[in-house]
């Protein structure tokens, strides 16, 4: 376990140093990048204190804690990923909301340019 362990605080120590590189040559944005340190910085202090990595695995239910620690990895990026969801759906609503608006604001335009070609050719 104590090798399991020791991997998940590395791949935790990884992901946060992934992350504020990312942050700094501003790949990702700072909203979106609380997600993932939040979920990087659980995964550590849980890979950290064998105490609490027994706590929750009793809380949880699960005899074994590297399963736990599994399961409990797994249920932080779960978290993480529909909450991207949630933001993706979002934007997909406000882009088509402003292709329409484009598209009022285009006719409108096309419109008035119409107008003005049969006024000026009077």
């Amino acid at each position: 376990m104590e090798r399991l362990l020791n991997v998940v605080t590395i791949l935790s120590g990884a992901l946060i140093v992934l992350v504020l590189v990312s942050l700094r040559r501003a790949h990702i944005r700072v909203e979106y990048s609380v997600s993932w340190m939040a979920a990087a910085l659980t995964m550590l202090v849980i890979s950290q204190s064998q105490f609490l990595l027994e706590w929750l695995s009793e809380v949880v239910g699960i005899s074994e804690p590297p399963l736990a620690i599994m399961f409990i990895a797994f249920s932080i990026f779960l978290i993480v990923f529909y909450r991207f969801s949630v933001i993706i759906s979002n934007l997909k609503d406000s882009n088509i909301a402003l292709a329409q608006r484009v598209a009022i604001l285009q006719y409108k335009l096309d419109s008035l340019y119409e107008e003005q070609q049969t006024a000026n050719s009077e």
